[in-house]
């Protein structure tokens, strides 16, 4: 008796693994497979790709441990068995679960470097790494930072980066989770920084002993309540500490520009991401000149300011 399929309105997934994997042979016909099985199931993209497609590359590349950059004439190359079957576990697992696809590898690209990630820090996308490739280069256009604050650090991905971009820098990261920190710490093993990056458990400011920075960069939460309640499935897999921050997104962002003078140097420079909260911060503070960034390669909502600055608002952040 002849096998039954489904048609072509439904998903393949119907059939099981077994059947699956017999039936995708090159690297092609799972990307081709992933991309169509995405594009039915409507997910959401927004932890490093922007489509179906972009997303089926990065898990069948992921899971073969390719790099993005490999020769396309890989595509016709013939998958062992074992592997097909990963990529079809990791498409089911990506559609049934909707878990973003680089907790489903256990890792996630930032400024070009692969960080460790799982559901204990968010997954890194901030547009501060467009900043770290540069060194930082519009705010130290000669010597560059010596000392670092990745704040509200999470994996470690904004701090580690820029240590490895800024090789005489030393930096501190950051975060009141000590299960974010136990990533962190295993980020700076894998990059090898060990000596000029240290993790430290800290509200804020507070478990820092007053030490001073000459660049404070922070991707703290910032998500109102409005869109925490509204975010797609997928970001309701990362940690919840992370995302929200008050009605209004800038409960910790507030504490921040409250406090942050006390930690920079007299030349310092505080760096902040407060995402789709920045019309929230702007209404908060009026009469203060937030630089807002701009990036080459998209995002919003990332505003400096400089000692001087938090110097002449400080009544305004009290």
């Amino acid at each position: 008796m002849a096998e039954s399929f489904p048609d072509a309105s439904s998903s393949t997934l119907v059939l099981n693994d077994e059947a699956l994997t017999e039936g995708l042979v090159t690297l092609r016909d799972c990307l081709r497979w992933a991309a169509s099985e995405f594009h039915l199931a409507g997910l959401h993209y927004g932890h490093g790709t922007v489509s179906a497609w972009d997303e089926a590359v990065a898990l069948t590349l992921g899971a073969l441990h390719l790099p993005w950059n490999v020769d396309p004439a890989v595509l016709e190359a013939r998958l062992l068995p074992m592997e097909r079957a990963r990529i079809v576990s990791l498409v089911r697992a990506r559609i049934e679960t909707r878990r973003p696809l680089p907790y489903l590898l256990g890792e996630a690209f930032f400024a070009g470097l692969p960080f460790s990630v799982d559901e204990r820090v968010l997954i890194p996308r901030s547009p501060i790494a467009e900043l770290i490739e540069h060194g930082f280069a519009a705010w130290f256009p000669g010597e560059p930072p010596a000392r670092v604050l990745d704040l509200c650090a999470g994996s470690g991905c904004i701090g580690i980066a820029t240590a490895l971009y800024l090789p005489t820098c030393e930096v501190d990261l950051a975060d009141i989770s000590p299960e974010a920190l136990e990533v962190a710490r295993i980020n700076i093993t894998r990059h090898d920084v060990g000596e000029r990056v240290r993790a430290v458990e800290s509200d804020i400011f507070e478990g820092l002993g007053g030490r001073r920075y000459d660049l404070i960069a922070s991707n703290p939460p910032y998500v109102d309540i409005r869109d925490l309640t509204t975010m797609p499935e997928e970001f309701r897999h990362e940690p919840v500490l992370a995302l929200g921050a008050g009605s209004d997104g800038l409960d910790i962002v507030r504490r921040i520009l409250r406090e942050a003078r006390d930690h920079l140097t007299d030349d310092g420079v505080l760096i902040v991401e407060v995402g789709n909260s920045d019309h929230h911060l702007e209404a908060a503070f009026p009469e203060v000149p937030f630089l807002w960034l701009e990036f080459e390669r998209g995002g919003q909502g990332v505003f400096s300011l400089t000692a001087a600055e938090l110097d002449a608002h400080a009544a305004s952040f009290a």
